[in-house]
């Protein structure tokens, strides 16, 4: 019987399979500019705003 469960490790390798590496080190870029933006942009507008743009790009911070 196959898991239908939607696990990380399936993400990733579905992700291995589909994107080019050009995709993936964009996307990577991007995850870390948001990082870096949210690590030294403290401003309370400013952080809230990028928290909600991450949780409208669909990417689960908490």
């Amino acid at each position: 019987m196959a898991s239908t469960t939607n696990t990380v490790h399936g993400r990733i390798e579905q992700a291995r399979m589909e994107l080019t590496p050009t995709q993936m080190a964009a996307g990577l870029l991007f995850a870390a500019a948001l990082g870096f933006t949210l690590l030294f942009m403290q401003e309370p507008l400013v952080h809230d705003s990028m928290h909600n743009f991450r949780h409208a790009a669909g990417i689960a911070c908490h």
